[in-house]
């Protein structure tokens, strides 16, 4: 299991990230358009003013059984653990165990 802070700044950084994602749109969007180089300064500066866990690159993808951060099926939000685990108990409809 992972610790209750770090599933929690989790929640906290995917709130940051919405609450910001439309002026971080706007902003570079107004960046490509912009020929003016004290205007182009002005812009990043707004950008680097906005808290930097508002950024999408920051999200961490876990595991929403055991909260690990490391190992993660996209197709199902499971940690390799708990996907081996739920496909060997037959939870998982079109998964097998694979045998060579």
């Amino acid at each position: 299991m992972a610790k209750e802070s770090m599933i929690q700044r989790e929640i906290k950084r995917e709130k940051l990230i919405e609450k910001y994602r439309n002026k971080r749109k706007e902003i570079k969007k107004s960046l490509k358009k912009i020929q003016n180089l004290q205007d182009t300064i002005n812009l990043q500066k707004e950008l680097q003013e906005m808290p930097r866990n508002s950024m999408k690159c920051r999200h961490r993808n876990r595991c929403w059984m055991t909260g690990r951060s490391r190992g993660i099926y996209r197709d199902f939000g499971l940690s390799r653990h708990v996907l081996r685990e739920m496909a060997h108990s037959c939870l998982l409809p079109g998964i097998r165990k694979s045998s060579w």
